[in-house]
C-alpha cells in the first residue's frame, strides 16, 4: 500500500500478521448497467427492464492476508439501504471467519461507518479488528470497487430482469466466478495502485 495515509496500515498488518480488509457497499436495482455489446448491422439491441425503483444493497470484502500470498472474499445482500446495525451484523460474521484471526479494516467515511453505535461496536473489538479510513473522495483506491465494475460489466450487463431475484442471481453468480478466479482479487489491488510487498 503506497498511498501514505495508507502505509501505517500496512506496516502494523505486517508486525500484527493481520489481514488487511476492504470492504465497501454497493446497491443493485431492476435497471441493469448499460454496456457496449455487438449486434448485427442495423439491429441495435434494446434492453427491456421494469421501470420501479426497488433496490437492494451489497456489501462486499475483499481480505488478503499482510503478505498477500492468501486472499478472500465477503459479501452479503440485504433489502433496503446498509445502516450501522446491518454493517455491525455483517461484521461480526466476518469476525467468526476462524482464519482470520486479526483484521485491519479499511473503508470509506459513509455515516453509517461514523455512527456512535459503530465507534462503540469498533471500541469493542480493538483486540482482533482496527480500523484505517481511506481517504475522502477516493474511490478509487479500495479494490471493491474494481470488483463492482467487474461484476457490473459481466454478469449484470445489459441484463433484462422481471424482479430483483434475477439480479440477486447475477451478483451471485458474479462473486462465485471472482472467488474461482482468485488472481482477479490481486488485479484489483494492483489497479487500485497498492501492493502488499
Amino acid at each position: 500500500m503506497e498511498e501514505a495515509n495508507l502505509g501505517g496500515g500496512k506496516k502494523n498488518a505486517k508486525i500484527w500478521r493481520a489481514w488487511i480488509v476492504f470492504l465497501d457497499e454497493s446497491g443493485i436495482s431492476e435497471q441493469p448497467p448499460v454496456r457496449r455489446t455487438w449486434a448485427p448491422r442495423g439491429q441495435t439491441p434494446i434492453v427491456v427492464h421494469p421501470f420501479n425503483w426497488k433496490k437492494l444493497s451489497i456489501c462486499s470484502v475483499i481480505a488478503y492476508w499482510w503478505n498477500g500470498k492468501r486472499c478472500r472474499l465477503f459479501f452479503r445482500v440485504v433489502g433496503g439501504s446498509y445502516n450501522d446495525q446491518k454493517l455491525i451484523s455483517f461484521l461480526e460474521q466476518l469476525l467468526q471467519q476462524p482464519r482470520m484471526v486479526k483484521r485491519i479494516l479499511l473503508w470509506d467515511g459513509l455515516p453509517s461507518h461514523r455512527s456512535q453505535r459503530m465507534a462503540e461496536y469498533l471500541q469493542q473489538q480493538k483486540d482482533r479488528l482496527r480500523v484505517v479510513r481511506l481517504p475522502a473522495y477516493a474511490p478509487d483506491i479500495n479494490p471493491v470497487e474494481g470488483l463492482w465494475a467487474n461484476i457490473q460489466g459481466q454478469e449484470l450487463a445489459n441484463r433484462s430482469v422481471k424482479d430483483l431475484g434475477e439480479m440477486v442471481d447475477g451478483v451471485r453468480n458474479g462473486f462465485t466466478r471472482v472467488r474461482s478466479e482468485s488472481w482477479l482479487l490481486h488485479s484489483f489491488l494492483k489497479h487500485a495502485g497498492l501492493s502488499l510487498d
